[in-house]
């Protein structure tokens, strides 16, 4: 379980992991090395899954955002296998989601342009059979974060203390 030092320490990762340890442990009041010390058993826990570089979209030539709503009739175990293994081919599905309700699954989509997109669908739609397939292009994006929030963690540490 994470403790309040601990959450201290992620909130701080999540805004720049490239920050030196001993900044980030004069940040949250301790030392180089019972900092370091709590990065690596968070690492080694896989409460921090990996560290990345984010990238500007736009400037990388992926700066249209699509969100495709997927419904299918086959919901056998062997299709939902062919069908992730269909997707996780595809560098421009950045997120893939099964769902509840009426759509089966959600993805998230990144290309340069509308016409991308159409190459894109035409591919997917000739590897694997779909019921329905919906997409929409986000027009802005209003906010984007990858940093969780961490006041659910803080409450679970709260509550250990």
């Amino acid at each position: 379980m994470l403790d309040a030092m601990d959450v201290k320490i992620l909130r701080i990762l999540q805004q720049d992991c490239a920050l030196p340890v001993a900044e980030i442990g004069k940040a949250v009041g301790l030392s180089t090395t019972p900092c370091w010390r709590r990065i690596q058993k968070l690492e080694a826990a896989g409460v921090i899954q990996r560290r990345v570089a984010l990238l500007d979209p736009k400037k990388v030539r992926a700066g249209v955002t699509v969100f495709v709503s997927i419904s299918t009739s086959q919901h056998s175990l062997d299709w939902l296998e062919r069908f992730h293994a269909v997707i996780v081919e595809f560098p421009e599905v950045v997120e893939f989601y099964r769902m509840s309700g009426q759509v089966d699954y959600l993805l998230r989509v990144v290309v340069p342009d509308i016409a991308a997109y159409d190459a894109f669908y035409k591919r997917l739609i000739g590897r694997i059979e779909l019921s329905s397939v919906s997409s929409a292009f986000a027009m802005e994006q209003i906010k984007y974060t990858t940093a969780l929030p961490l006041g659910f963690a803080e409450t679970a540490a709260g509550a250990e203390a």
